[in-house]
């Protein structure tokens, strides 16, 4: 049975682990923003998605460009969860998950890391 939350209090979260984010790491952060999605279309099940170019990917020609997207997926936690303290576990877990991407970390060496 999936957790019930309103949306406003599974934003809360998602501010609350992004404020986990040690400051060296926050400061680093460039032209990235955080959002909150229901689901992903293409693939319901996943948890977070980073859209965009890593840090240590961007060249001096970069520039004039969006920002980069950080998506987190509502549903799919919630339904994994049996309860707010889960919730609250897997939101900080897959929001670092995608930051790591945002600095160039790959899904293996974020799984050896225990952000999996």
């Amino acid at each position: 049975m999936p957790v019930e939350m309103s949306r406003e209090r599974f934003e809360e979260l998602v501010s609350e682990a992004l404020d986990e984010v040690p400051a060296e790491f926050a400061r680093a952060m460039d032209n990235v923003v955080v959002l909150v999605e229901e689901f992903n279309d293409e693939a319901p099940d996943i948890l977070g998605l980073y859209h965009g170019i890593a840090l240590t990917e961007r060249t001096s020609s970069y520039g004039g460009v969006l920002p980069d997207r950080i998506s987190i997926y509502r549903q799919p936690i919630l339904a994994m969860c049996e309860d707010e303290d889960e919730v609250v576990e897997e939101v900080l877990i897959t929001v670092v998950h995608e930051l790591g991407h945002h600095f160039g970390i790959d899904d293996a060496r974020l799984h050896e890391l225990g952000w999996g």
